[in-house]
């Protein structure tokens, strides 16, 4: 695990909080998708030399910082133990890798509650209901190696 990328997760939802800006914001800023960009912050994906240097000088992270994003991650930020269902082990596998992204641009985009619930493409927008607005999530794909999207 790397303790590094997450204490730095940390520290740019505190920076990020700070500058007033948006998982949208900062993905326009950096040419990613805001829910890639939302992972590799939280330490879920690593970036490329460029998009780090860009978070970086938008944020204001150290050399070592910047690099720290861009080291290859220990993929899964909920500690549990693995189901041995193949289809609810391939769930598993998204909270794992996703769980805290999701739950960190949901409650942006929500605030505080919980949504009841591969090449890989994944969205995320509000719909408007008239019992409550939900969460719509939209994932495309099966088990590929990672790519950035």
């Amino acid at each position: 695990m790397n303790d590094a990328k997450t204490a730095l997760g940390h520290k740019i939802l505190k920076l990020k909080k700070e500058r007033g800006l948006s998982w949208p914001d900062l993905a326009a800023r950096i040419g990613h998708a805001p829910v890639w960009t939302c992972a590799a912050c939280l330490g879920q994906m690593s970036m490329t030399a460029e998009a780090a240097a860009k978070t970086g000088a938008i944020l204001g992270l150290s050399a070592e910082e910047i690099e720290t994003l861009q080291e290859i991650p220990y993929r899964g930020s909920l500690p549990t133990q693995v189901p041995t269902d193949p289809l609810i082990y391939r769930f598993y596998e998204l909270v794992l890798v996703y769980g805290t992204t999701w739950k960190e641009m949901i409650h942006e985009e929500f605030g505080d509650g919980i949504m009841s619930a591969i090449d890989f493409d994944m969205t995320m927008e509000r719909q408007p209901d008239q019992k409550g607005d939900r969460v719509k999530l939209t994932l495309s794909g099966k088990f590929l190696p990672y790519k950035r999207y």
